[in-house]
């Protein structure tokens, strides 16, 4: 069982998932990159770019608003959902990747708020510090180094320093002294943008042409992959969940709301950008501080940046601890010891201390590489496909219809089809190679997290109510097609019933041949008895047992059991069951062993039930030797039951189907009247050439007509060593006759009688 995490003291509301959500939207992207988008793609590209980051995450705000007003959401915001939806082991294999991208995504503000810096500094400041830097052996070569190596080598020793100081804050005084922090930068973030919009344009609405854009623009799909992770600020919000009083009511609010706001001002801001500057100015990467030079007071935009990078590395240094504690009070990681030291936290304050630790180390390696951009695309990979996840829980909620799932806020489902089928699409839009390394890191997570944890759900669970409502639509939509269409060509829907599911195996081989490719199988254990707490455990008990021989034999047939005071009754019962694949079963099989009638005579005494509902009749006679090699199949037709020839033909055919019986071959016997050899011989051969059967002519013999003794005389020799022989016989026979009919076989393998209802077409008569 997965610890929960709701051991904590839960304190905060809907603000802070708002403000963690809106900081990190309106952060360090919106301030350095909107203007470099708008020059390269245009201002009809920037309103692309917002619209369809928007088609991901509006969807993903609203399936979040829903799962969290169905469930308890605890610790571990967006991978609690994921995992508690999907299954801890697909959960496992996002959760991880998420937890490397918020932690990245610490790297990522922490290089934007160096960058914020710059400005600040003096060139000669920046000379100055890179001189101190290779007296102190730390740079080499400083005469060979431009003003902009210069400048980068400084930014990266900013951005060191400042990830030192959040370290050290964040170890000493945990997601308090950060969520305080958060309201005051967040409130100097929207200061900043105020000032912003009351600066001066150059341009009326009326004088920009929306599609400008600079020569030689960056690829649409390049600049969305730079700006999608202003976009992110979702999940920022969803990480505080285990630190909520009410999460369910404060998650959809703040998301929402922090979603909706985001919108206006992304457009606002891309608006106010075009007509305050030319796109070739925009679109300079030496220009990224544009805003500076369009507010009423320059250096507040630089001030907002810090402020907006600081809070949004701040909203992800709390949220990446927690989501890495989540995945260790849930084991999902082969060692005890490193699942129990993921989720170890400070006494004082439940801080998950050890998932800080590991936080800052891979965000310190992040900023020593130091290239903004590329780790924007990291971001941007991982963070799709946890949106993705997200929309597609909701979409499989919505279609499986599960009565369990009754969230109190609903989204739509194409909605949620939308985001979800958008993720992934853009993804390999972006960069199909980073959009592999992505999908392949979380496969080779899932693989090795489900081999070592086997008990905890899979993919399965996934699809779980997805399969049953498909089933359960299949269904209806045969079962009407069934009363609509007056022929089509036969297919067997067979079942089985028996005492004996243990003793052998030879009918429940039998019914998985038949229905491995062709049709469907149903194998029924009968458990005479009064329906009862005893016998219904035992009927669980016999059903698991059968289920792990169908495994083992990796088998498509369904397994039941039917508990009943009398054969008969079971008999009348199974009958009458619509069966699995939307239609009634047609075809029932039977067994008994060829030293012991006792079987035999339930089939004989209760035949006229089979008969009333017109079931195909199967009648498989054991011997010791089983169906031996599986390499020959003898069928005997005889003039007394031409109508089941066809049946007994197909029969053979589908058996062939299954990868034990595929190097088989069939031989034909047709047993002819005096005088009928040629009639008979060109019948045979027009079925198999024009019925496609498999077939050769060669394995075709006709045998006159002669009593009937010596017609199994004929079959004993001739069927000695198939493995398994095909007899037809007649239900009038089987009245006068009863157990008579059935004898004299004694030399054959294992036998099938066969009774049609109907007469089979084997020949399509619509080719």
């Amino acid at each position: 069982m997965p610890e929960l995490i709701n051991n904590k003291k839960a304190n905060f509301g809907t603000m802070p998932v708002f403000v963690t959500a809106i900081s990190t939207i309106l952060g360090a992207v919106l301030f350095l990159r909107f203007g470099y988008a708008i020059g390269h793609t245009g201002l009809i590209g920037i309103f692309g770019i917002i619209i369809l980051g928007h088609l991901i995450t509006i969807p993903t705000a609203l399936a979040v608003a829903e799962i969290a007003t169905n469930q308890k959401v605890e610790g571990g915001g967006a991978y609690y959902i994921i995992s508690r939806s999907f299954g801890l082991n697909v959960g496992a294999a996002i959760g991880i990747t998420l937890f490397l991208s918020q932690a990245i995504s610490v790297a990522f503000y922490v290089i934007a708020f160096a960058e914020s810096l710059i400005p600040f500094i003096e060139i000669e400041s920046i000379e100055y510090f890179a001189t101190l830097l290779s007296n102190l052996g730390i740079i080499e070569n400083l005469t060979e180094l431009t003003n902009d190596n210069k400048i980068n080598i400084v930014r990266t020793s900013i951005g060191l320093l400042s990830m030192s100081i959040l370290t050290f804050f964040i170890l000493k005084k945990g997601a308090n002294v950060g969520m305080k922090a958060l309201y005051f930068v967040a409130a100097i973030l929207f200061i900043s943008l105020i000032f912003f919009f009351l600066g001066e344009t150059k341009y009326s609405f009326d004088q920009i042409n929306l599609a400008d854009k600079v020569d030689n623009p960056k690829d649409f799909w390049v600049v969305f992959a730079i700006i999608f992770p202003a976009f992110t600020g979702l999940a920022a919000g969803l990480g505080l969940s285990g630190d909520l009083k009410n999460p369910e009511k404060s998650i959809p609010r703040g998301t929402i709301l922090a979603t909706l706001v985001g919108l206006i001002v992304y457009f606002a801001v891309s608006i106010k950008l075009r007509m305050s500057a030319d796109v070739n100015v925009l679109g300079d990467l030496a220009n990224q501080f544009i805003m500076s030079d369009v507010a009423i007071w320059g250096p507040i935009i630089p001030i907002g940046l810090a402020c907006a990078a600081i809070s949004s590395a701040l909203g992800s240094v709390i949220i990446a601890p927690r989501t890495l504690q989540a995945l260790g009070n849930d084991s999902v990681f082969p060692f005890q010891r490193l699942n129990k030291w993921f989720k170890k936290e400070r006494t004082r304050d439940n801080e998950p201390i050890n998932g800080a630790i590991i936080t800052s180390v891979i965000a310190f390696f992040f900023i020593f590489m130091g290239d903004i951009n590329s780790v924007a695309k990291i971001i941007t990979m991982f963070f799709i496909v946890t949106y993705g996840a997200i929309c597609l829980i909701s979409f499989l909620e919505h279609f499986s219809a599960d009565p369990s799932y009754r969230p109190t806020f609903k989204s739509r489902w194409y909605f949620s089809l939308l985001g979800a089928i958008l993720s992934f699409y853009l993804m390999f839009k972006v960069d199909t190679f980073y959009a592999l390394i992505s999908i392949g890191t979380m496969s080779i997570i899932y693989y090795y997290i489900s081999k070592n944890n086997k008990e905890k759900g899979g993919l399965e669970k996934l699809f779980k109510g997805v399969i049953f409502q498909a089933s359960r639509r299949l269904q209806i939509y045969l079962q009407k097609k069934d009363e609509e269409s007056e022929t089509e060509n036969w297919r067997p829907f067979v079942i089985c019933v028996t005492e004996d599911s243990f003793k052998s195996q030879d009918s429940f081989d039998l019914v998985r041949w038949i229905s491995h490719k062709y049709g469907f199988g149903t194998f029924m254990h009968y458990i005479n008895g009064q329906l009862s707490k005893n016998t219904f455990q035992k009927s669980k008990e016999v059903q698991n047992k059968l289920l792990s021989i169908s495994k083992k034999k990796n088998s498509r047939v369904y397994i039941d059991t039917i508990i009943s005071p009398s054969y008969i009754s079971a008999l009348a019962q199974v009958i009458q069951l619509s069966g699995i694949s939307g239609k009634g079963n047609n075809l029932i099989l039977f067994e008994y062993e060829s030293t012991q009638t006792e079987e035999l005579y339930k089939v004989i005494d209760n035949f006229h039930l089979l008969a009333a509902t017109e079931f195909d009749v199967c009648i498989l006679r054991k011997s010791f030797r089983s169906f031996g090699s599986k390499k020959s199949i003898h069928i005997w037709i005889s003039p007394q039951d031409f109508e089941n020839s066809n049946l007994m033909i197909l029969l053979g055919y589908i058996l062939l189907g299954h990868p034990e019986w595929n190097k088989a071959e069939i031989n034909i016997f047709s047993v002819y009247e005096e005088g009928n050899f040629n009639q008979e011989n060109k019948k045979l051969s027009t079925l198999i050439n024009e019925g496609r059967l498999p077939i050769s002519s060669t394995n075709i013999q006709l045998i006159p007509n002669d009593k009937n003794s010596r017609i199994r005389k004929i079959i004993n020799n001739k069927s000695s060593n198939a493995d398994l022989t095909i007899i037809g016989y007649k239900a009038e026979l089987l009245e006068k006759q009863k157990e008579k009919l059935f004898k004299g076989y004694d030399k054959l393998g294992n036998v099938m009688f066969v009774n049609s209802a109907s007469e089979k077409e084997i020949i399509n008569t619509e080719d």
